[in-house]
């Protein structure tokens, strides 16, 4: 029996709409943050489709989901066309989904985000420089990119790992042979996984610190909110004031033929310096106090903090749901040799049970689901609008709205393209039953001792008889890879004890911290005069 057309609508016409809504939002994004009088359509352009990408690769979770849910009904048992044809075509074209997206980020972070880089880095203002040696300059840069893809190819098609279980090894086989139930091994799945799965691993990092710092400063700003404008520019006034005081005191010291010492010259530099600083900080101070936006944002204030504090309490929901999945791991998981897989959850995990229950409701947690994907990805914005981009201990770059360079808008890209990664692997971390069955329940019989039989509806597990459940396709390339390499899993699940660590210091040093300022952000000591040319110009 054909898969009916109404299961096949209800999950691909959501993820077209999702498509739409993603390139929509990824133009808008892009353009908001990029730099008024220094961009290029190729940087533009290449920008905008990463991050649509990036987005859509976390948009075909819930598709996954809602499929193998949608094959059984409430009582267990699956609908008259969820044969074993049609669940197969179904999980084929999801997972040929997933290796096509796949497939794409490997693209754009290996090949197209690099070479549209250094062909930008390879303009000149002052003196021409043709396309052509554009082109060939910056792909002579993008074979090193290249060549680390294919090194990670090749050590994940040919590298030794530990080899799925014999199912005559009944000890093995029973505790993770569903696992691995009709998902063939090959090499070209292994290296890419691996691939993918090392991408991951880098966008854990980044996740560990943009997103936690993110999930705590986010809201906690909104809340508390910025400084008044004009409290601040009058604070600047005075402070300028007092600097200038004290460059005049300085240098009456030596009206005469006196020569200025070594050490008063520093003082009069350092305080000419900051001096100029703050002048800048009043000329911003002063546009902001006249800028209309600004006088609008302050009937908004009451929204902020409305939503600073429905933004804590989802952090808050996150938190303790990983934290309880996090304590399940280490109690009740086969161990860091089998990636800490979780046979059966044993805790309550709120945000879980409530995706599972909404999924009743299709598309609420579709819709759910894409706000938690969402509110991770607006999490790592401000942590990386906050911090900015860095090589380990060199500042490279600072996202700020219309401001932005394009080398700093692809770095910021290829960023987020790790961190969504990195946001697939968390999120089944935080749903393992959502992200692994969804509301799938299994009948199970069991012999008493007088020779009945007695049915039990159980919710979907690993521990499930062969054939009973299906899994998503995402959980299933995860937990299978992570049996064979069991670093990675070992890894995601220590990463994110350190989301969790990171995310109560990034808390309490936020809320510790002092109001920002009025124009946090615009004005830093690094800056250049051009760009506050650029900023007020009219």
């Amino acid at each position: 029996m054909a898969v009916p057309h109404a299961v096949v609508a209800g999950a691909w016409i959501a993820f077209a709409v999702v498509l739409v809504l993603t390139l929509l939002f990824s133009f808008i994004y892009i353009r908001y943050y990029q730099s008024k009088y220094d961009s290029e359509i190729s940087s533009t352009i290449t920008a905008i489709l990463a991050l649509a990408v990036t987005l859509v690769t976390s948009a075909l979770v819930p598709v996954d989901i809602f499929f193998v849910a949608y094959m059984k009904y409430d009582n267990g048992t699956f609908k008259d066309w969820a044969t074993n044809v049609t669940r197969g075509e179904i999980e084929d074209s999801v997972l040929y989904g997933y290796y096509a997206l796949y497939a794409i980020v490997m693209v754009f972070v290996f090949l197209l985000l690099p070479f549209v880089y250094f062909y930008y880095e390879e303009k000149e203002d002052d003196v021409p420089v043709s396309v052509k040696s554009r082109m060939c300059t910056a792909f002579k840069y993008t074979l090193v990119f290249l060549f680390f893809a294919v090194v990670l190819m090749l050590v994940g098609a040919f590298a030794p790992v530990k080899q799925l279980p014999n199912r005559n090894q009944t000890t093995e086989w029973e505790k993770i042979g569903f696992i691995f139930k009709d998902l063939a091994t090959n090499n070209g799945e292994d290296a890419l996984s691996f691939t993918m799965s090392s991408l991951s691993l880098i966008g854990l990092l980044m996740l560990i610190f943009y997103t936690g710092y993110g999930m705590a400063c986010w809201p906690i700003n909104l809340m508390k909110g910025k400084r008044s404008v004009k409290k601040e520019r009058m604070d600047v006034v005075d402070r300028r004031k007092e600097s200038q005081t004290k460059i005049k005191a300085i240098k009456d010291k030596y009206k005469g033929a006196r020569r200025i010492s070594a050490r008063d010259r520093q003082k009069i530099e350092d305080l000419e310096e900051s001096e100029h600083l703050m002048e800048r900080r009043e000329r911003h101070l002063q546009a902001e106090q006249k800028s209309w936006i600004s006088k609008c944002l302050v009937i908004c204030r009451p929204f902020e903090v409305v939503f600073g504090v429905i933004f804590l309490l989802i952090a808050l929901l996150i938190f303790i749901s990983l934290l309880l999945t996090n304590i399940d791991k280490a109690m009740h998981s086969l161990g860091p040799r089998m990636g800490y897989a979780l046979p059966k959850a044993s805790l309550p995990n709120p945000l879980d049970i409530t995706l599972v229950l909404c999924q009743q409701a299709f598309p609420l947690d579709y819709i759910l689901m894409a706000g938690i994907i969402m509110y991770f990805f607006f999490c790592s914005m401000a942590g990386i609008k906050q911090i900015g981009i860095w090589f380990f201990w060199v500042r490279m770059y600072k996202i700020r709205p219309r401001r932005t360079r394009p080398q700093a808008l692809l770095m910021m890209c290829m960023s987020l393209m790790f961190i969504v990664l990195a946001v697939n692997v968390i999120i089944y971390e935080l749903t393992p039953q959502y992200s692994s069955y969804g509301s799938q329940h299994y009948v199970n019989i069991t012999e008493g001792h007088n020779g009945t039989h007695t049915q039990k509806i159980i919710k979907c597990s690993n521990q499930a008889p062969e054939g009973e459940c299906v899994m998503t396709r995402m959980t299933m390339l995860l937990t299978r890879f992570f049996y064979k390499v069991w670093f990675f899993g070992a890894c995601y699940y220590w990463a994110g004890w350190l989301l969790l660590l990171v995310f109560l210091i990034a808390l309490l040093v936020t809320i510790i911290r002092k109001r920002r300022s009025a124009i946090d952000g615009q004005v830093e000591d690094d800056d250049f005069d051009t760009d506050d040319e650029d900023l007020l110009h009219v």
